[in-house]
């Protein structure tokens, strides 16, 4: 089992009315040393791999999560993505 955390993010320059809805209400609250907040998504992914595609398919597993990513997981006119991979036991 593999587990997989992707991060999606709005690219710098795309307006995030819900960071600065939160910067606003932080500098109203007296925490005026708050300068920009964005907002992103984390979404956890657990794969069922074979051992040998774990050990051996570590290329091809990025692609296959990259191609998640475009497909689905992240809009990439607007937002950017990461992703790490976690291996876990069984």
């Amino acid at each position: 089992m593999v587990k997989v955390i992707v991060t999606v993010r709005l690219k710098p320059g795309v307006l995030d009315p819900q960071g600065q809805a939160v910067m606003k209400g932080l500098n109203a609250l007296g925490y005026e040393a708050v300068a920009d907040v964005r907002f992103g998504k984390q979404i956890e992914l657990r794969l069922n791999l074979a051992d040998e595609e774990q050990r051996n398919g570590h290329g091809r597993l990025k692609q296959s999560i990259d191609a998640m990513c475009r497909d689905l997981l992240a809009n990439p006119v607007i937002e950017e993505y990461t992703f790490e991979i976690v291996k876990e036991e069984a």
